[in-house]
């Protein structure tokens, strides 16, 4: 009998008629490594909510059809119980950090299911170790990074021994290595103590080689589910579906007879030809912009040093222009300063040495509201920005406060984002994804000569990524400066020109992207490390296939026929 088993399962929220979920069959059995995916709103939260029986008991609404665990209606069971059982993790680890201290944080859940002391202090320095917090454990929760964050709310689950874990997105605020680390630790955990692991992801690379079954979701539906990687890689491809990892997409992509599903596989497959070297393949040129005033900085920073009112000294000797027409990248591992950095540039953190000048005007003589209108940021967590009753009227605000027309704007960003249909709803009720958006159209319906973006492609699947990098490439022929912190190096390698790495605070490095994310050894994206050695500068998808392409030319290498 399947240890989790989804028996004609629909559910819809509150005050709405859509079904989340749509007749949803599944089967999963004890020990398996499940991976969700899907678009933003596909469903995959929500699955993954009635799985941990937060549907319909916490969020009500209209549910049919039930969830099994080990033979009983999740519903039916007591939630201490239950919390002993299933741990979930959420996209937003805000939402269910509870305590001010991170040992305390950890420590909660336990208390509250009565274990005693001496098991308690055995878990907390357990967990604690498997995560790289025994650094911060008398640290409080607000001081913390988001991805900090996200461990510690992890590591407070990982305490209680659920023998079901489920994951919503638990990768999207770490740096590479940090997230390495994490899933490693996950398949440690499933393969080595027999835990289930549920996990939704939009960083396919990440996880998709380490799932025993994977559940594809759109609109509510299961629209498809197979064992095998390379199958569903396979079958994205046939059906156009973007969600599959790079590797595979590059593979199957050009029909090629295998797909790989690691990129020690791949790498395999390309040695395996004598000849596999290519003639020298040449990245295309960037587009030519607009003669822009490259004399000029738009944001000038000059021996830039902060330190927050605990003493923690975040930023160290920061010298960095930024001029109309860059669009740069901020890379580097979390705490590191890269937010700091970003806070500072639009006026929220005065300098405590040095200067920020922001269109001219020095940042600690004017407020954050006087800069708005040149310099737009969007945070890491959409929440912040969030106040207003619809989707309609957070995008006319941004316009109203500023003093500038909204005829048109507001359903021209509407449309941009596919937010339309959401026009009249509370953007708080919809998924993070959707939220993340409705921010970005508030953010740039100013048309801002600076924009600042926090991680904005978390929660963003695939093909909303594509729209978000297109859309800030035409804004950036414009003239519109780009400075965008972001742990998704496959998005920077697509869209940025240049790449700047922090750490401890500091700028360690900085150049094109080419220079920076070829032959790395973590800040790389999947594809440059598929091609490492065999071609130099092959960083997406795109130039991959076509170096992939030439490979099966020359070899002679018959493509598959679909």
């Amino acid at each position: 009998m399947a240890y989790i088993k989804i028996e004609d399962l629909s559910y819809s929220y509150p005050e709405t008629e859509s079904l989340a979920l749509d007749n949803i069959k599944a089967e999963i059995q004890a020990g398996e490594f499940v991976l969700v995916v899907g678009g933003s709103g596909s469903g995959k939260s929500t699955l993954l909510r009635a799985i941990s029986g937060l549907i319909p008991n916490y969020y009500k609404g209209s549910c049919n059809g039930t969830v099994y665990l080990d033979g009983k209606p999740v519903r039916n069971i007591d939630r201490r119980q239950l919390s002993q059982k299933v741990g979930m993790l959420f996209q937003n680890p805000e939402s269910q950090l509870v305590m001010t201290g991170v040992e305390r944080e950890i420590v909660f859940g336990m208390e509250n299911i009565g274990l005693p002391n001496k098991l308690m202090r055995r878990r907390v320095a357990e967990v604690s170790t498997a995560l790289g917090l025994s650094g911060c454990m008398r640290t409080a929760v607000s001081a913390l990074s988001g991805g900090q964050k996200q461990k510690v709310a992890l590591a407070s689950i990982l305490a209680m021994q659920p023998s079901v874990l489920v994951l919503d997105e638990p990768t999207s605020q770490l740096d590479p290595v940090a997230a390495e680390e994490i899933l490693n630790m996950i398949r440690h955990l499933n393969e080595e103590n027999g835990i289930t692991v549920i996990i939704a992801e939009q960083r396919l690379e990440r996880c998709f080689h380490l799932a025993d079954r994977i559940l594809v979701m759109d609109r509510g539906k299961l629209v498809y589910q197979d064992r095998k990687p390379k199958a569903v890689a396979r079958w994205a491809v046939k059906n156009n579906s973007p969600f599959i990892p790079p590797l595979a997409r590059v593979f199957a992509g050009v029909n090629y007879p295998q797909v790989p599903a690691t990129v020690k596989e791949g790498r395999q497959i390309l040695g395996s030809y004598s000849n596999n070297k290519c003639s020298r393949y040449e990245h295309p040129e960037e587009a030519k912009l607009e003669n822009f005033n490259k004399e000029k900085n738009i944001l000038d920073i000059q021996k830039l040093w902060f330190s927050y009112p605990n003493g923690k000294e975040a930023l160290k000797n920061i010298n960095l222009g930024v001029q109309a027409g860059d669009f740069v990248v901020i890379i580097g591992d979390n705490g590191a300063g890269k937010s700091t950095l970003l806070k500072a540039m639009n006026g929220l953190h005065k300098p405590g040495k040095g200067k920020v000048i922001a269109a001219g005007r020095d940042t600690r003589k004017v407020s954050v509201e006087q800069l708005s209108p040149y310099i737009g940021y969007l945070s890491q967590d959409p929440g912040d920005h969030l106040f207003l009753p619809t989707v309609r009227e957070e995008i006319d605000f941004t316009l109203k406060n500023l003093g500038l027309s909204t005829k048109g704007v507001t359903e021209e960003m509407m449309e941009q984002f596919h937010l339309t249909p959401y026009a009249d709803i509370n953007p708080r009720d919809l998924s993070t994804g959707e939220r993340q958006r409705v921010v970005l159209a508030s953010v740039l319906a100013s048309k801002p000569s600076v924009l600042l973006l926090d991680e904005p492609t978390r929660g963003l699947d695939y093909s909303l990524k594509e729209q978000l990098g297109n859309l800030l490439l035409r804004l950036n022929e414009h003239g519109t400066a780009v400075m965008m912190i972001s742990h998704d190096l496959d998005f920077a390698a697509e869209y940025a020109k240049n790449i700047l790495l922090m750490s401890e605070g500091s700028i360690i490095a900085s150049g094109n992207k080419y220079e920076m994310l070829s032959n790395s050894t973590f800040y790389s994206p999947q594809i440059s490390k598929l091609f490492s050695n065999i071609e130099d500068d092959v960083l997406t998808v795109e130039e991959g296939k076509k170096v992939l392409l030439n490979l099966m030319e020359s070899n002679e290498v018959k493509a598959l026929s679909l």
